[in-house]
């Protein structure tokens, strides 16, 4: 009877541990819509050729077009507390195109690969400003030059910025878990398989700061839907 009654209780603790569900939501913007910022590239005139001549805008604060934000990161800042994730073996993607930097804001976790590609015709040198891993800061001076780096620690947002073009710069999120998201072109973003239980997901704007809600998980989808202001 003993027996019975053990395994009754494991079937139930594995079957509640393996409960997941996924969060997800949107990134509003409300209120008056900053005015985009030109870039100028004046500085090196291949750049400028890549363009056509045509302006460049900021990737700072990108507005689409039903009123949402692009490149918001989205991730679990508490709940995890305790519980290890083996990092990714997938390799992240940086790449250096027109003189800008694509993704502008990328998630990756910690010592997961990170290629960082040059695919324009001049000289780029890739400066991370990471405080909890070791900075690195490295020139590409020819197309299709590539490296790869990993982050050893986690942080809540690392700049990385281009030392010849001052105008370049992206931002990765540097998680010890897989729990993390980057808004799309429709302010949407989703959490995968998240396990059970109460969380803390922070939502992070390169300009207009932060914003913290409380969900709740379980085996059905939760929604987590934040709002930014203009100031």
């Amino acid at each position: 009877m003993k027996k019975i009654a053990l395994l009754l209780l494991t079937s139930v603790f594995v079957f509640n541990f393996t409960l997941a569900g996924n969060v997800t939501g949107k990134v509003n913007f409300k209120g008056t819509a900053p005015k985009p910022q030109k870039i100028k590239m004046n500085a090196d005139a291949k750049c400028v050729k890549l363009h056509d001549k045509k302006e460049v805008l900021s990737d700072a604060i990108v507005i689409n077009t039903n009123s949402t934000l692009k490149n918001v990161f989205i991730y679990v800042s508490k709940g995890l507390e305790g519980k290890k994730f083996p990092p990714s073996k997938e390799t992240v993607k940086l790449n250096q195109e027109g003189c800008m930097y694509t993704p502008h804001v990328l998630g990756v976790m910690v010592n997961q690969p990170v290629e960082i590609i040059n695919s324009d015709n001049t000289l780029h040198n890739v400066h991370s400003l990471s405080k909890n891993s070791p900075q690195f800061n490295v020139a590409q001076p020819k197309q299709g030059m590539k490296m790869t780096k990993t982050f050893t620690a986690s942080e809540q947002m690392v700049k990385v910025k281009c030392e010849v073009h001052n105008w370049m710069s992206t931002y990765v999120g540097v998680m010890d878990h897989p729990f993390f998201a980057v808004s799309n072109e429709q302010g949407s973003f989703t959490l995968k398989n998240l396990p059970a239980g109460d969380y803390e997901i922070t939502a992070w704007q390169e300009k207009l700061g932060t914003a913290v809600m409380k969900v709740k998980v379980s085996d059905k989808d939760a929604t987590a839907d934040f709002t930014f202001e203009g100031k």
